[in-house]
């Protein structure tokens, strides 16, 4: 009889335990990307119960593979569709301007300098996942700096005068056109064909997701400028979810998304862009695989001069009246005094 209580224990004891464990569907960006297969995946699938003491276990796929766009996982995790999301911030500004200041071109040269300007918007960050999109802000990863590829020969940042370029976010579209160039918006899967075609000259993305995705057998110019800022992947829970759970899970899955996947993707960020641009060039060593032939080109002071100079009193303005005042003040006040810049605000 002993025995048999014992083993009903046991049982007891080991269905009170998988019933305990968080179950987690989970949704990342692009699935043939750098981000995703390095970081976002084994986090998901391999790291995070033992991180969490099995508390928690997730089911991962990916916008792309779910044959959503990335603007609507924002949407979607409010709803309650799923339980956590990951998609780039640019994609929601739709749905919220604000969000731009997240990631603005030109200001962050590297990563450390990309991540205090992230760190500055973070409550920012909060606030919108809360108010727009019903939702727990749980984390930000980067993608690599975004560069310029383009089919046929540029010199300088003179030469996108005129040439129809795909911008990565509104605001790169934006300072795009600044600059002379006519913004296309065209998703990021349809980007090799129409730099194949010809139907835009040149598109902006991370050095990393451009090489992954082949976009250097359509292109053979690469400008280094970082005209796009890093693209900053926003990682969120739906927020009636994530109060359900007990003030300590809260805790530990934020820890545990921070220290497994968050501060890692940061981490190889800066590393990643100069070998991401070996493998586009043949100019170094190619980890990744078969090193592509692009022609490297690379920014000048005066380059850096005058995009800067665009970017400060055309671009950001117009942003700031989409945004509006209140925001814009935000931003000068925590990203702004990061980054060295300030937006003007109408009184």
């Amino acid at each position: 009889m002993k025995k048999t209580m014992m083993t009903t224990l046991t049982v007891a004891l080991l269905g009170s335990t998988a019933q305990a464990q968080e179950q987690l569907a989970v949704v990342g960006s692009w699935s043939n990307l750098p981000l995703y297969k390095q970081f976002t995946t084994p986090f998901w699938t391999e790291e995070l119960p033992a991180m969490t003491d099995d508390a928690f276990a997730a089911q991962l796929t990916s916008f792309d593979q779910m044959g959503i766009a990335g603007a609507d996982v924002l949407r979607m995790l409010g709803d309650g569709v799923f339980d956590i999301g990951q998609t780039v911030a640019d994609y929601t500004v739709g749905d919220a301007p604000e969000l731009e200041g997240l990631d603005v071109p030109l200001v962050a040269a590297t990563a450390d300098e990309a991540k205090a300007m992230v760190d500055a918007a973070r409550p920012m960050v909060e606030d919108i996942m809360h108010d727009r999109f019903g939702a727990e802000l749980l984390g930000i990863a980067p993608y690599p700096p975004q560069v310029v590829f383009c089919n046929g020969a540029v010199t300088s940042l003179a030469d996108l005068e005129g040439k129809k370029v795909r911008g990565s976010g509104r605001m790169t579209t934006k300072l795009l056109e600044a600059l002379g160039a006519e913004g296309i918006n065209i998703a990021f899967s349809e980007v090799p064909g129409s730099l194949q075609r010809g139907v835009i000259d040149c598109a902006v993305t991370g050095a990393g997701s451009g090489y992954s995705a082949g976009w250097w057998e359509v292109s053979d110019h690469l400008l280094t400028l970082p005209l796009g800022g890093w693209d900053p992947v926003v990682i969120a829970m739906n927020k009636d979810r994530f109060d359900g759970l007990a003030p300590e899970a809260q805790e530990q899955l934020k820890a545990a998304v921070k220290e497994g996947l968050e501060d890692k993707a940061w981490a190889a960020a800066q590393g990643g862009l100069e070998s991401d641009i070996a493998c586009l060039t043949g100019q170094g060593e190619c980890a990744a695989g078969t090193s592509a032939t692009m022609t490297l080109v690379e920014p000048s002071e005066a380059d850096m001069t005058a995009a800067r100079e665009v970017l400060e009193s055309e671009v950001l303005p117009e942003w700031a009246e989409r945004a509006g005042g209140d925001w814009a003040t935000r931003w000068n006040d925590s990203v702004g005094k990061v980054v060295g810049v300030t937006v003007p605000v109408a009184n």
